[in-house]
């Protein structure tokens, strides 16, 4: 949702333009994470008094619309050179108030703008804490935002401690303690120049460092305040611990980058720290420390500093029109890195490294649960009919905010798996821990290394499908889909009876990635058809056995990316239901691929054209009943009837892709929408 960015540099001489174009290039990176305004906040200190002062600069709209403002802000000397300085950028998704550039970020306490905020999440008590500040006096309030709230309480307890001044950090772990909800949260103070504090509970923050001198550790000690009456004395921490994390020897040129996601600043830095549950990250003089609340003063750690292997080169479109046509189109190369290193077909093995040491207490489990949102929930639905008939134990699939809602019985011999390309989505990553707090065994299955899902979970699986920007998830699903059909291969390898079924499969996964660059290859075909189908405003998408998540999925591409209405629904549902909705103006597309229901979607596809309907049949190459029902036929590979599924829904990926641009929408950032849900 949501995108954090800050940049610090200290000892490293930068142009104010240079760090405003580095703020800017930030948010462009993020954007694809949804957002409907944007803003920055830099130093800028006043010639005639040397005054510390903070601009701020906020716009609705796009990246382009804040960096054309900036562009001509004049009151800003963009040439004046800088040792030390904090700029901090921000691209809202509105939850609290409208977009406008009033509710947008960075909120300020006052108009001499003393501390600035970026926030991400909600705070579910801030009505109390208005009201708190109301009654102190604080009556001001600009903004809709509950973000605002939290700043104007950093100014509140600033002033109530002027005879005995806090640390920037002192100041903002006191202000955390009040705050209930999920928040990322970074500020930055006319009063604490070259300094920034940043903190996160709930949502996703990472810090990204780059120094030319070697650093003096791989990673950093994290030192613990205790948490007293509801408000932390600083004071009462493991002094004789303190963190930190600077290059060897005297104080030299380092710089850090506070993020949302490392795809903000891997141009710059490959080296980054995620923050973990209530950790206070924060720099003073260059120096990096990192604080953790805590009732107990017994406890110790650290935070590694990990090196990334993605490259900028994965986060940019190349020669394709979005980032969703060129995520499509990688779909050969990463449904084979999902399976590299973890499948040898010369010995029909299977390794999932991440979970090995787990599968003897899987297997003796009493059920499976595959618990996720939106396509990450598709892709359980998808394989959840092979993995009943391999592991023959019972697979329940949920949607992660039903799961809640339901309070859900959990038992100590479960095993939950829980599904996220971000391995930040707020409802599955909730209900992970309602599990854990339960006794299950927990599996995590992300895209993203060390995000919260992943660092959360008892073991599990990196789909390793490579960054996925376009906000409606195209190869996460693939990979998704392949990564649990190998897992259900290693629950069956000691079983003689599985032997030729699972051989089967394996020599389908085998042909797969060519398979997918042939049904690539329809492209045109089904660009001719969107052609026809992009001004009507409903789709009908139905299937039934394997490919029944491929509707759910299909469809669920259809409303994300083209705003028209597309229902999924199983064949076998025609006539409870939707049939009431076909006639000869109702486009109507069937998955009647070969398998063991073929037959059955042959019988539903009468009952359209009974109602003079015309299907369009996603069906196999040389089908000749297919041919004989209907004109509009989309014609994939054959595969196993399991891994079908695979190649089906990309000419639905594909159709979705074409009626967007003809359409003239933006097919990467679709409207209302974010590619990290980390809010209820």
């Amino acid at each position: 949702m949501c995108g954090i960015f800050v940049y610090l540099n200290f000892l490293v001489p930068k142009s104010r333009k240079v760090i405003l174009d580095i703020l800017i290039n930030g948010l462009k990176r993020m954007e694809y994470r949804g957002y409907d305004s944007a803003g920055l906040a830099v130093m800028d200190t006043d010639k005639s008094s040397q005054e510390n002062n903070i601009k701020v600069i906020k716009e609705t709209g796009k990246v382009s619309a804040l960096a054309k403002n900036v562009e001509e802000t004049s009151d800003l000397d963009k040439n004046h050179p800088l040792d030390i300085h904090v700029g901090m950028a921000h691209t809202r998704w509105a939850t609290h108030g409208e977009p406008s550039p009033r509710n947008a970020h960075p909120q300020r306490s006052d108009p001499n703008n003393e501390f600035v905020i970026i926030h991400n999440g909600i705070i579910t008590n801030y009505k109390d804490i208005k009201s708190f500040l109301i009654q102190k006096g604080c009556a001001d309030f600009e903004s809709e935002t509950d973000t605002e709230v939290v700043v104007k309480l950093v100014k509140h307890l600033y002033d109530s401690h002027k005879e005995q001044p806090l640390k920037f950090r002192e100041l903002i772990e006191m202000t955390i303690a009040q705050l209930e909800g999920a928040f990322a949260i970074a500020v930055m103070s006319k009063h604490y120049p070259g300094e920034v504090v940043a903190t996160r509970r709930g949502s996703p923050l990472l810090i990204g460092v780059k120094s030319e001198t070697k650093l003096n550790t791989d990673h950093i000690p994290v030192v613990y305040a205790k948490e007293h009456r509801g408000v932390l004395s600083a004071s009462q921490g493991r002094r004789d611990q303190e963190a930190e994390f600077y290059p060897v020897g005297p104080r030299k040129a380092i710089e850090y980058f506070f993020a949302s996601d490392a795809s903000a600043f891997i141009e710059h830095t490959n080296q980054v720290i995620f923050l973990e549950e209530n950790d206070v990250a924060s720099v003073h003089e260059g120096i990096l420390r990192i604080h953790r609340v805590t009732r107990s003063l017994d406890e110790s750690t650290y935070r590694n500093v990990i090196t990334l292997k993605m490259e900028i080169e994965q986060i940019m479109k190349g020669n394709f029109s979005s980032f969703m046509q060129k995520e499509i189109f990688e779909q050969p190369e990463s449904v084979v890195n999902t399976m590299r290193g973890r499948v040898n077909f010369d010995t029909n093995s299977v390794i999932l490294g991440g979970i090995k040491e787990y599968i003897k207490e899987i297997r003796r489990c009493r059920r499976l649960l595959f618990i996720a949102c939106g396509t990450s929930y598709h892709s359980a639905i998808a394989t959840r009919q092979l993995l009943e008939e391999l592991t023959e134990l019972p697979v329940m699939v949920e949607l992660a905010s039903d799961f809640l809602d339901r309070k859900t019985p959990i038992f100590r011999d479960d095993v939950s798996f829980f599904i996220s390309q971000s391995g930040e989505t707020a409802d599955t990553l909730q209900a992970l821990r309602y599990c854990k707090q339960r006794g299950a065994l927990i599996v995590g299955i992300t895209n993203v290394v060390g995000s919260s899902i992943s660092r959360e979970s008892n073991c599990g699986v990196h789909i390793n499908a490579g960054p996925e920007i376009g906000v409606a998830s195209t190869k996460a699903y693939t990979s998704q889909f392949i990564a649990l059909v190998l897992f259900g291969l290693i629950m069956c390898d000691d079983r003689k009876s599985m032997q030729a079924r699972r051989q089967e499969i394996l020599s389908g996964l085998k042909k797969l990635p060519e398979q997918i660059k042939s049904t690539l290859a329809l492209d045109d075909q089904i660009h001719k058809l969107a052609e026809e189908l992009y001004k009507q405003r409903s789709l009908l998408v139905m299937g039934r056995g394997f490919n029944y998540a491929t509707c759910l999925e299909g469809a669920l591409k259809i409303k994300e990316v083209t705003y028209m209405h597309s229902e999924g629904f199983l064949a076998g549902e025609l006539k409870h239901g939707p049939l009431a909705m076909v006639d000869d103006s109702m486009p109507v597309l069937m998955i009647c691929t070969k398998d063991k229901v073929y037959h059955k979607c042959m019988n539903a596809i009468q009952q359209v054209k009974a109602r003079r309907s015309a299907p369009i049949l996603i069906c196999n190459e040389g089908d000749k009943e297919a041919k004989s029902v209907s004109e509009k036929l989309i014609e994939v590979p054959q595969t196993i009837d399991c891994l079908q599924g695979i190649l089906n829904v990309i000419p639905m990926q594909l159709l979705s892709l074409h009626i967007a641009e003809l359409k003239n929408l933006d097919v990467d950032c679709p409207r209302n929408l974010a590619k990290c849900v980390t809010v209820e």
